[in-house]
């Protein structure tokens, strides 16, 4: 899946998605559920190294 349609599924702009990747942004504990959410995955197993 192409960096852009995962921004698409969860609902953010491409740019902030690639932020995210580079580290350059954090996530809020909201974000993190809703892209959890989104993905049908437990929030925890997104913050399990």
């Amino acid at each position: 899946m192409s960096q852009e349609s995962f921004a698409d599924l969860v609902g953010v702009h491409r740019t902030y998605m690639g932020g995210l990747e580079r580290g350059e942004r954090n996530l809020s504990l909201q974000s993190i559920e809703k892209l959890a959410e989104k993905l049908g995955i437990d929030p925890m197993s997104l913050l399990a190294k």
